[in-house]
């Protein structure tokens, strides 16, 4: 549940250039309604991920092999030279902390005050896969008072839908470690070229803070975008959460947007440890969700991840995180799935179908001496159905014939 500050927030409607409307609400997003498919998908990902997390030393072993990997100052300065250009320097939070030339976002030559090099911003894009039913992200950084008007360009550029904000303004130690680019509740606001309007914002039970935004270019005829802002305060510099409710509330909403509106910006401060951790979380529920089992490789996730952006998921605490979050928001999904399931459908083995596993219905299986397994509130357990014995080579072979 939210609770409403400053500005009301009812439904509100975004839309991206190819015309598809999404309407964007406080309300705490709907639990997904799973497929059979899925529920059998989910159930293999949790056992799997249950047990990793009872192997700390191999969890330890896989960030310290993330670690062995990281690229020699020399590779940087041939992959980041952009970045690197003289006109660009200043643009960079962190002077170790910057976009590799392949991937990097571009931004239209800027044509006003701007000094610039190539359409330079320190901010990446990330995904892994080219499905258009996975999540693009641009990951970057915290955006400095001089790139404000960059980081909205660049926002309305790629049409970028939600922004999910994983930092305060100004840490505990009075150190900024974002710069204040996106409050309007006083009224809208200018940079450069571009305007930013608040509609309504609102706190989440989980100090989740959100925003619609409304952004577009000063006098511009075509209606403006619609943007959601997430932002998650209490999640510290090179820590993690006390608990992983926050994230993935995060998750649920941004995953309701389709991935087609447009890019997620993900930043913290530097861009790359909270960013790289809500990342992974995110893309790997999605793509076990579609079918994907290869996501359940963090490891290769976050390698894929630190190709496109150096440093992605900074500690090990925050790749342990990930696996955290990953188990909670596939325990909650399959909460609801076990009775009506069960009831419907079990999956067994069957040899001489092209497969290794087929979803069969009850009905069927009258006569067969068979071994299941059942997803029951997310553990996998096994039952034996013993019927009768008699003729059993002829009933199975009867049967075989009749399976769907």
């Amino acid at each position: 549940m939210a609770s409403s500050t400053s500005l009301s927030a009812p439904a509100s409607e975004g839309a991206n250039s190819n015309n598809i409307v999404y309407k964007f609400s406080a309300d705490y997003p709907a639990k997904p309604s799973l497929t059979v498919d899925q529920v059998h998908r989910c159930s293999e990902a949790l056992k799997f991920f249950k047990d990793k997390l009872q192997k700390p030393y191999q969890i330890k072993q896989e960030f310290q092999s993330l670690q062995a990997s990281r690229p020699r100052p020399s590779d940087v300065m041939r992959s980041c030279s952009v970045a690197l250009d003289g006109a660009n320097l200043s643009k960079n939070r962190y002077t170790d902390v910057i976009p590799f030339d392949k991937n990097r976002v571009v931004l239209n030559s800027c044509k006003d005050h701007r000094p610039s090099a190539r359409g330079y911003i320190n901010a990446s894009y990330i995904t892994t896969s080219s499905s258009e039913d996975i999540s693009r992200f641009i990951a970057t950084q915290g955006p400095l008072p001089h790139t404000f008007e960059d980081f909205w360009q660049m926002v309305l550029e790629n049409r970028c839908p939600v922004i999910v904000m994983l930092t305060r303004l100004v840490d505990n130690f009075k150190t900024v470690k974002c710069g204040d680019y996106f409050q309007a509740e006083d009224g809208p606001r200018e940079f450069g070229n571009i305007c930013i309007a608040t509609k309504w914002t609102t706190t989440t039970d989980t100090s989740l803070e959100l925003r619609l935004l409304e952004v577009n270019h000063k006098e511009s005829e075509v209606p403006p975008l619609s943007v959601l802002h997430i932002q998650f305060p209490e999640w510290p510099d090179h820590g993690v959460p006390k608990d992983t409710l926050a994230v993935r509330e995060i998750l649920r909403r941004a995953c309701h947007v389709p991935p087609s509106l447009g890019p997620i910006v993900v930043h913290c401060s530097a861009g790359i440890g909270r960013t790289g951790t809500f990342c992974t979380i995110h893309n790997t529920i999605q793509r076990i969700l579609v079918g994907d089992m290869s996501s359940l490789d963090i490891l290769k996730t976050v390698s894929t991840f630190r190709s496109q952006r150096i440093g992605m998921v900074q500690t090990m605490d925050q790749f342990v995180f990930c696996h955290d979050a990953i188990v909670d928001e596939l325990e909650d999904l399959l909460s609801d799935y076990n009775k009506e399931i069960i009831s419907k459908w079990i999956r067994i083995p069957v040899h001489g179908f092209g497969v290794k596993r087929r979803l069969l219905p009850l009905s069927s299986l009258l006569g067969n001496n068979v071994i299941w397994s059942l997803a029951i509130k997310g553990k996998a357990k096994k039952y034996e159905a013993l019927f009768s014995s008699s003729s059993s080579s002829s009933s199975s072979s009867s049967s075989s014939s009749s399976l769907p």
